[in-house]
């Protein structure tokens, strides 16, 4: 099994719906910047909602993100945002099929392949979300139903129609998985960090399976998601197989998200010193 070796842990902040205010999305955002000036090893990519990121300017160790996008750049689709949109605000992540979006707006994982199309095709990077609900881990089925999701949403890689003749230049920084089971988003209810290990290290024998080892597809950072707090993020990041986690509630909340960055650094210097 092929695994990252550079010591880096990306977090990713998902802000969701939050704040209410500009004022207060400035002020989170400054907290953000002020820890990804001192965090060492790690990545920092913060994604508010879309009417703030005009005003939010991405920095040399924080870069911006959009928690969603449409599959076209331009046209009649009233309430849409395009990836063009966002690739001309300098967001360069953009997070796509997140739990939430596929059950309260029902997207399909049509709509997620030519999200992910179509945020390929303008240069920036998809944050690929997958998980499995309650009844499917209570009835086991939460391997099986993960590796359809995948095989589903990368149609337009694997049938090389997605990268236009250029997979074979498929690499670490062009493409992310983050694993959040959904019935642990928002709960509390957190998945054991050795069951998201093992549904991690399953993750990515998929994405060998499905994209090659040539691709890039064994370099692919997966990501933990749900209910990530600084309490626990350390406990995750102990196995080398997760690179990183995509945080929710804690992200908006910045004496947490400090003390969840201070969590990662330290659990990325250790990885280090032991490379």
């Amino acid at each position: 099994m092929t695994h990252n070796t550079k010591p880096m842990k990306l977090i990713i902040a998902n802000w969701k719906m939050n704040p209410d205010s500009l004022k207060e999305a400035e002020s989170i955002f400054d907290s953000s910047k002020k820890e990804a000036k001192i965090a060492k090893n790690i990545e920092l990519v913060v994604c508010p909602p879309f009417v703030y990121l005009s005003n939010l300017k991405q920095v040399k160790n924080l870069k911006l993100g959009a928690q969603n996008c449409f599959w076209e750049n331009q046209g009649a689709y009233t309430g849409e945002v395009s990836p063009l949109m966002l690739k001309n605000l300098g967001v360069e992540y953009v997070i796509i099929g997140h739990s939430e979006r596929r059950n309260y707006m029902r997207e399909s994982d049509e709509m997620v392949s030519k999200k992910i199309k179509i945020v390929f095709e303008n240069k920036l990077i998809p944050v690929l979300c997958v998980g499995e609900t309650m009844e499917q881990r209570a009835r086991g089925i939460e391997k099986n139903v993960v590796k359809e999701q995948l095989q589903r949403d990368l149609v337009c890689l694997t049938r090389n129609s997605c990268l236009a003749g250029r997979q074979a230049k498929l690499k670490t920084k062009n493409f992310i998985v983050a694993y959040e089971p959904v019935w642990a988003i928002g709960t509390g209810n957190y998945c054991q960090p050795e069951e998201a290990a093992e549904m991690i290290r399953f993750i990515k024998e998929i994405l060998i399976l499905n994209l090659g080892q040539p691709t890039g597809g064994g370099n692919i950072k997966v990501l933990y998601g749900g209910s990530v707090s600084s309490e626990n993020i350390a406990n995750y990041l102990k196995y080398s197989e997760i690179d990183g986690a995509l945080v929710g509630g804690a992200s908006i909340k910045i004496n947490e998200f400090k003390k969840l960055i201070n969590e990662v650094s330290k659990a990325a210097e250790t990885e280090s010193a032991q490379k």
